[in-house]
């Protein structure tokens, strides 16, 4: 299934991209909250370990399964819907994964499609805070943000990074390239 108005807004950790979410729901935009804080939160608060400091496995495979619910939850949806990372990042990090992801989950994660523009954060240095839930250190931080944005080159998205300005503007950058991706979709059919 291919969604061609849902937006995946990816990176490292301390990009600004929850920021940016959260602005645009603000707005009156659809968005998707990340489904990997909502995991950590959960796991701290019950003893689990399902975190990416834990079982790594289980908690892509938790995130995974969240991710796709919430994709095939949308799928009728006609507006444009953004979201803070989702099927796209998992499908990323199972591509790269020090562990034997699932075959069926990512045959799952494979078959749901979003735009092929991808909208990436860098880190950026201003902003980074470590808590409870980010505990990498800026250059982990950056490690994570190449290997996100080289594995969406080889997955055949289109990387758009979202430049370091305030979200405001950030948020009229992203519509820009939306409107721009549009015209030109409607153009060539």
């Amino acid at each position: 299934m291919l969604k061609s108005n849902f937006f995946v807004l990816t990176g490292g950790p301390g990009g600004g991209k929850t920021t940016l979410i959260e602005h645009l729901r603000r707005q009156g935009e659809l968005c998707v909250d990340e489904t990997a804080r909502a995991v950590i939160r959960e796991q701290a608060a019950r003893g689990g370990t399902a975190l990416p400091w834990g079982d790594v496995r289980a908690y892509w495979r938790e995130t995974s399964r969240r991710d796709v619910a919430l994709y095939d939850g949308l799928a009728g949806e006609t507006r444009t819907v953004f979201f803070d990372r989702g099927v796209v990042d998992d499908l990323a990090w199972a591509r790269t994964a020090d562990f034997a992801p699932d075959p069926q989950l990512v045959a799952q994660l494979e078959a749901r499609a979003c735009n092929v523009h991808v909208f990436t954060f860098p880190p950026w240095a201003e902003i980074y805070v470590q808590d409870a839930e980010r505990k990498q250190d800026f250059a982990e931080a950056v490690r994570t943000y190449d290997r996100i944005v080289a594995t969406l080159w080889r997955l055949d998205y289109r990387v758009v990074e979202v430049p370091r300005i305030p979200v405001a503007a950030r948020a009229e950058f992203l519509r820009g390239v939306i409107t721009q991706v549009s015209t030109k979709a409607r153009s060539s059919t």
